[in-house]
Protein backbone atom coordinates (compact mmCIF):
# COMPACT_ATOMS: atom_id res chain seq x y z
CA UNK A 1 0.00 0.00 0.00
CA UNK A 2 1.41 3.36 -0.89
CA UNK A 3 2.29 5.36 1.96
CA UNK A 4 1.11 8.73 2.56
CA UNK A 5 3.51 11.39 3.75
CA UNK A 6 3.29 14.65 4.97
CA UNK A 7 6.05 17.67 4.14
CA UNK A 8 5.85 20.11 6.51
CA UNK A 9 7.39 23.37 4.81
CA UNK A 10 7.41 21.34 1.77
CA UNK A 11 7.38 24.23 -0.83
CA UNK A 12 10.62 25.52 -0.41
CA UNK A 13 14.20 24.83 -1.02
CA UNK A 14 14.52 21.00 0.38
CA UNK A 15 10.94 20.44 0.13
CA UNK A 16 10.08 21.10 -3.83
CA UNK A 17 12.85 18.86 -4.45
CA UNK A 18 12.03 16.31 -1.84
CA UNK A 19 8.52 16.02 -2.80
CA UNK A 20 9.37 15.25 -6.97
CA UNK A 21 12.30 12.56 -5.28
CA UNK A 22 9.55 11.24 -3.09
CA UNK A 23 6.96 10.85 -6.19
CA UNK A 24 9.16 9.00 -8.66
CA UNK A 25 9.55 6.39 -5.33
CA UNK A 26 6.16 5.52 -5.34
CA UNK A 27 4.92 7.68 -2.53
CA UNK A 28 1.66 9.96 -1.89
CA UNK A 29 2.87 13.38 -0.91
CA UNK A 30 1.18 16.12 0.78
CA UNK A 31 2.60 19.50 1.42
CA UNK A 32 1.66 22.06 4.25
CA UNK A 33 3.51 25.71 3.89
CA UNK A 34 2.71 28.57 4.68
CA UNK A 35 5.22 30.13 1.88
CA UNK A 36 6.93 32.81 3.94
CA UNK A 37 10.13 34.10 1.89
CA UNK A 38 9.51 37.02 -0.46
CA UNK A 39 9.05 35.52 -4.37
CA UNK A 40 7.69 32.26 -2.62
CA UNK A 41 4.13 32.11 -4.16
CA UNK A 42 1.22 30.79 -2.26
CA UNK A 43 0.81 27.69 -4.15
CA UNK A 44 2.64 24.56 -5.38
CA UNK A 45 1.50 22.06 -8.40
CA UNK A 46 3.54 19.14 -9.40
CA UNK A 47 0.25 18.24 -11.38
CA UNK A 48 0.25 14.48 -10.41
CA UNK A 49 -2.46 12.38 -8.45
CA UNK A 50 0.22 11.72 -5.81
CA UNK A 51 0.55 15.49 -4.91
CA UNK A 52 -1.41 17.34 -2.86
CA UNK A 53 -0.41 21.08 -1.69
CA UNK A 54 -2.13 23.08 1.35
CA UNK A 55 -1.55 26.42 2.36
CA UNK A 56 -2.00 27.21 5.59
CA UNK A 57 -0.37 27.40 9.30
CA UNK A 58 1.35 24.40 10.73
CA UNK A 59 0.14 25.31 14.45
CA UNK A 60 -3.56 25.33 13.16
CA UNK A 61 -5.15 23.35 14.75
CA UNK A 62 -7.71 23.50 12.02
CA UNK A 63 -5.22 22.97 9.65
CA UNK A 64 -3.39 20.18 10.92
CA UNK A 65 -6.33 17.99 11.26
CA UNK A 66 -7.18 18.55 7.81
CA UNK A 67 -3.63 17.87 6.35
CA UNK A 68 -2.95 14.73 8.94
CA UNK A 69 -6.18 12.83 7.47
CA UNK A 70 -4.32 9.65 6.36
CA UNK A 71 -1.05 10.16 6.92
CA UNK A 72 1.73 8.02 7.98
CA UNK A 73 4.86 9.79 8.29
CA UNK A 74 5.58 13.34 8.57
CA UNK A 75 8.30 15.27 8.10
CA UNK A 76 9.04 18.78 9.99
CA UNK A 77 11.09 20.93 7.15
CA UNK A 78 9.47 23.73 8.22
CA UNK A 79 11.04 26.97 9.79
CA UNK A 80 13.00 30.35 8.83
CA UNK A 81 16.08 28.18 7.48
CA UNK A 82 19.56 29.63 7.79
CA UNK A 83 21.86 31.96 10.18
CA UNK A 84 21.29 35.77 8.58
CA UNK A 85 17.07 35.40 8.22
CA UNK A 86 16.90 34.40 11.65
CA UNK A 87 19.24 37.20 12.85
CA UNK A 88 17.49 39.24 10.93
CA UNK A 89 13.91 38.38 12.01
CA UNK A 90 14.65 36.98 15.62
CA UNK A 91 11.49 37.50 17.15
CA UNK A 92 9.22 35.81 13.92
CA UNK A 93 12.35 32.90 14.30
CA UNK A 94 11.59 32.49 17.89
CA UNK A 95 7.88 32.41 17.11
CA UNK A 96 8.21 30.20 13.91
CA UNK A 97 11.40 27.89 14.59
CA UNK A 98 10.60 27.19 18.05
CA UNK A 99 6.77 28.13 19.34
CA UNK A 100 4.97 27.20 16.24
CA UNK A 101 6.70 24.28 15.58
CA UNK A 102 6.13 23.06 19.49
CA UNK A 103 3.05 23.51 19.49
CA UNK A 104 2.57 21.81 15.79
CA UNK A 105 4.48 18.71 17.78
CA UNK A 106 1.85 18.51 20.11
CA UNK A 107 -0.91 19.09 17.91
CA UNK A 108 0.43 15.83 15.67
CA UNK A 109 0.64 13.97 19.14
CA UNK A 110 -3.40 13.51 19.23
CA UNK A 111 -3.61 12.19 15.70
CA UNK A 112 -2.96 8.61 14.44
CA UNK A 113 0.97 9.07 13.41
CA UNK A 114 3.07 6.49 13.01
CA UNK A 115 6.71 8.41 12.35
CA UNK A 116 7.65 12.33 12.86
CA UNK A 117 11.16 12.88 11.18
CA UNK A 118 12.81 16.26 12.25
CA UNK A 119 14.62 17.84 9.74
CA UNK A 120 17.57 19.53 12.02
CA UNK A 121 21.61 20.82 11.24
CA UNK A 122 25.27 20.08 11.63
CA UNK A 123 25.09 23.66 12.71
CA UNK A 124 24.18 21.98 15.81
CA UNK A 125 27.94 21.34 16.90
CA UNK A 126 29.07 24.80 16.31
CA UNK A 127 32.66 25.22 16.99
CA UNK A 128 34.59 22.15 16.63
CA UNK A 129 38.68 20.78 17.92
CA UNK A 130 40.22 21.32 14.64
CA UNK A 131 40.26 18.20 12.49
CA UNK A 132 38.19 16.02 14.90
CA UNK A 133 35.48 14.85 13.25
CA UNK A 134 31.83 15.53 15.57
CA UNK A 135 29.69 12.03 16.06
CA UNK A 136 25.82 12.46 17.30
CA UNK A 137 27.32 11.71 20.83
CA UNK A 138 29.28 14.91 20.54
CA UNK A 139 27.90 17.98 23.28
CA UNK A 140 26.07 20.39 20.85
CA UNK A 141 27.45 23.90 21.26
CA UNK A 142 25.38 26.03 18.61
CA UNK A 143 26.09 29.72 18.06
CA UNK A 144 23.36 30.68 16.04
CA UNK A 145 19.56 31.69 16.70
CA UNK A 146 18.79 28.98 13.71
CA UNK A 147 20.72 26.12 15.83
CA UNK A 148 19.65 27.22 18.67
CA UNK A 149 16.14 26.91 18.01
CA UNK A 150 16.81 23.43 16.01
CA UNK A 151 18.71 21.94 19.38
CA UNK A 152 15.59 23.32 21.51
CA UNK A 153 13.33 21.29 19.42
CA UNK A 154 15.84 17.94 19.81
CA UNK A 155 15.52 18.26 23.34
CA UNK A 156 12.10 18.68 23.47
CA UNK A 157 11.83 15.31 21.41
CA UNK A 158 14.36 13.49 23.48
CA UNK A 159 12.79 14.41 26.94
CA UNK A 160 9.23 14.05 26.04
CA UNK A 161 9.71 10.69 23.80
CA UNK A 162 7.58 8.48 26.23
CA UNK A 163 4.73 11.20 25.87
CA UNK A 164 4.19 10.59 22.40
CA UNK A 165 1.97 8.62 20.66
CA UNK A 166 4.32 8.79 17.66
CA UNK A 167 8.02 7.16 17.58
CA UNK A 168 10.52 10.01 16.02
CA UNK A 169 13.94 10.20 13.72
CA UNK A 170 16.29 13.61 14.21
CA UNK A 171 18.15 14.19 11.04
CA UNK A 172 21.03 16.66 11.11
CA UNK A 173 21.39 17.65 7.79
CA UNK A 174 24.72 18.96 6.38
CA UNK A 175 24.89 22.25 4.71
CA UNK A 176 22.76 21.61 1.28
CA UNK A 177 23.46 22.35 -2.33
CA UNK A 178 22.11 21.46 -5.71
CA UNK A 179 19.51 23.02 -8.20
CA UNK A 180 16.06 23.16 -6.91
CA UNK A 181 12.82 25.20 -8.61
CA UNK A 182 13.15 27.15 -5.19
CA UNK A 183 16.41 28.19 -5.57
CA UNK A 184 18.74 29.28 -3.14
CA UNK A 185 22.02 31.29 -3.54
CA UNK A 186 22.40 31.73 -0.17
CA UNK A 187 23.92 28.68 0.27
CA UNK A 188 28.29 28.18 -0.22
CA UNK A 189 28.78 25.92 -2.79
CA UNK A 190 25.28 27.30 -5.20
CA UNK A 191 26.23 31.04 -4.41
CA UNK A 192 29.84 30.65 -5.19
CA UNK A 193 29.03 28.87 -8.77
CA UNK A 194 26.31 31.25 -9.38
CA UNK A 195 29.32 34.54 -8.27
CA UNK A 196 31.70 32.97 -10.96
CA UNK A 197 29.51 31.95 -13.62
CA UNK A 198 28.77 36.33 -13.51
CA UNK A 199 31.50 37.04 -13.21
CA UNK A 200 31.72 38.24 -10.08
CA UNK A 201 34.60 38.47 -7.73
CA UNK A 202 33.96 36.81 -4.49
CA UNK A 203 35.02 37.94 -1.07
CA UNK A 204 35.66 34.85 0.81
CA UNK A 205 35.26 35.25 4.64
CA UNK A 206 36.06 32.33 6.85
CA UNK A 207 38.35 30.76 4.34
CA UNK A 208 39.38 27.94 6.57
CA UNK A 209 36.37 26.92 8.13
CA UNK A 210 35.19 23.69 7.65
CA UNK A 211 31.48 22.38 6.77
CA UNK A 212 30.28 19.13 5.25
CA UNK A 213 27.84 19.17 2.56
CA UNK A 214 25.49 17.82 0.78
CA UNK A 215 23.03 17.28 -2.44
CA UNK A 216 19.46 18.05 -2.23
CA UNK A 217 18.63 14.70 -3.69
CA UNK A 218 20.65 13.01 -1.41
CA UNK A 219 19.26 14.35 1.42
CA UNK A 220 15.40 12.51 -0.60
CA UNK A 221 17.11 9.47 -0.18
CA UNK A 222 18.32 9.94 3.33
CA UNK A 223 14.45 10.78 4.77
CA UNK A 224 13.77 7.74 2.38
CA UNK A 225 15.79 5.08 3.59
CA UNK A 226 14.33 6.39 7.45
CA UNK A 227 10.92 5.77 6.11
CA UNK A 228 11.72 2.03 4.94
CA UNK A 229 14.18 1.04 8.06
CA UNK A 230 13.04 -1.44 10.18
CA UNK A 231 11.38 0.74 12.94
CA UNK A 232 14.32 -0.39 15.74
CA UNK A 233 16.65 0.91 14.10
CA UNK A 234 15.11 4.50 13.94
CA UNK A 235 12.84 4.97 16.75
CA UNK A 236 13.82 8.00 18.93
CA UNK A 237 17.51 7.84 17.30
CA UNK A 238 19.39 10.65 15.40
CA UNK A 239 21.75 10.22 12.47
CA UNK A 240 24.52 13.16 11.30
CA UNK A 241 23.24 13.09 7.35
CA UNK A 242 25.80 13.58 4.62
CA UNK A 243 29.38 11.80 4.01
CA UNK A 244 32.77 12.12 5.37
CA UNK A 245 34.35 12.48 2.33
CA UNK A 246 32.50 16.10 1.83
CA UNK A 247 34.06 17.84 5.08
CA UNK A 248 35.56 20.55 2.96
CA UNK A 249 37.22 24.05 3.79
CA UNK A 250 35.74 26.94 2.41
CA UNK A 251 38.58 27.91 0.80
CA UNK A 252 39.08 24.10 -0.54
CA UNK A 253 35.14 24.47 -2.06
CA UNK A 254 36.40 27.58 -4.15
CA UNK A 255 39.07 26.06 -5.49
CA UNK A 256 37.29 22.92 -6.13
CA UNK A 257 34.82 25.10 -8.54
CA UNK A 258 37.34 27.32 -9.93
CA UNK A 259 39.07 24.12 -10.90
CA UNK A 260 35.44 22.79 -12.53
CA UNK A 261 34.51 25.77 -13.90
CA UNK A 262 37.87 26.57 -15.40
CA UNK A 263 37.65 30.76 -14.22
CA UNK A 264 37.13 32.69 -11.28
CA UNK A 265 38.64 35.21 -9.05
CA UNK A 266 37.99 35.30 -5.25
CA UNK A 267 39.48 37.69 -2.63
CA UNK A 268 40.30 36.82 1.22
CA UNK A 269 38.67 38.75 3.50
CA UNK A 270 40.92 38.15 6.85
CA UNK A 271 37.82 39.67 9.59
CA UNK A 272 35.59 36.96 10.40
CA UNK A 273 31.46 37.10 10.08
CA UNK A 274 31.14 33.41 11.06
CA UNK A 275 32.48 31.50 13.56
CA UNK A 276 31.13 28.25 13.10
CA UNK A 277 33.64 25.25 12.52
CA UNK A 278 32.73 21.79 12.34
CA UNK A 279 34.05 18.87 10.93
CA UNK A 280 31.31 15.60 10.63
CA UNK A 281 31.63 11.87 11.24
CA UNK A 282 28.65 9.73 9.23
CA UNK A 283 29.65 6.39 10.20
CA UNK A 284 26.26 6.05 11.70
CA UNK A 285 23.75 6.82 9.38
CA UNK A 286 25.93 4.33 6.92
CA UNK A 287 26.80 1.25 9.31
CA UNK A 288 22.99 1.40 10.46
CA UNK A 289 21.07 2.85 7.50
CA UNK A 290 23.76 1.92 4.74
CA UNK A 291 23.29 5.18 3.25
CA UNK A 292 25.35 7.32 1.52
CA UNK A 293 25.15 10.33 -0.55
CA UNK A 294 26.24 9.28 -4.43
CA UNK A 295 26.06 12.91 -5.56
CA UNK A 296 29.37 15.12 -5.81
CA UNK A 297 30.00 18.92 -5.19
CA UNK A 298 31.02 18.22 -9.36
CA UNK A 299 27.63 16.99 -9.73
CA UNK A 300 26.16 19.65 -8.40
CA UNK A 301 28.52 22.97 -9.96
CA UNK A 302 27.40 20.90 -13.62
CA UNK A 303 23.58 20.73 -12.57
CA UNK A 304 23.65 24.42 -11.55
CA UNK A 305 25.45 25.93 -14.69
CA UNK A 306 22.92 23.42 -16.51
CA UNK A 307 20.32 25.25 -15.29
CA UNK A 308 21.52 28.74 -16.03
CA UNK A 309 22.56 27.38 -19.94
CA UNK A 310 18.26 26.44 -20.43
CA UNK A 311 17.28 29.74 -19.28
CA UNK A 312 15.60 28.00 -15.70
CA UNK A 313 17.23 31.12 -13.57
CA UNK A 314 16.53 33.67 -14.23
CA UNK A 315 19.76 36.35 -13.94
CA UNK A 316 17.73 39.55 -13.57
CA UNK A 317 15.56 38.42 -10.73
CA UNK A 318 18.92 36.47 -9.13
CA UNK A 319 18.19 38.31 -5.63
CA UNK A 320 15.06 36.81 -4.84
CA UNK A 321 16.83 33.57 -5.39
CA UNK A 322 17.42 32.90 -1.21
CA UNK A 323 15.82 33.36 1.88
CA UNK A 324 16.48 36.78 2.57
CA UNK A 325 13.45 38.61 3.47
CA UNK A 326 9.63 37.40 4.32
CA UNK A 327 6.24 38.76 3.02
CA UNK A 328 5.34 41.75 4.76
CA UNK A 329 1.92 39.98 6.26
CA UNK A 330 4.10 37.13 7.69
CA UNK A 331 6.03 39.64 10.06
Amino acid sequence: MKKKILLIGGAGYLGRVISKEFIKKNYFVRVLDNCVYQGMKNKFDLNNINFEFFYGDKSSPKTLKKVLDKIDVVVILSGLVGDPITKKYPGLSKKTNIDKTLKCINLINKFKIKKLIFISTCSNYGVTKKQVPVSENNVLNPISLYSKAKVKIEKFLINNKNKFNFSFTILRFSTAFGYSPRMRFDLTVNQFVKDIYLNRKIELYDADTWRPYCHVKDFANAIDKVIQANEKLTKNNIFNVGRNENNFSKLAIIKLIIKKMKKGNYEIVKNSKDRRNYIVNFSKIKKILKFTPQLSISYGINEILSEFRKKNIDKSKIFQFGNYKVKKNII
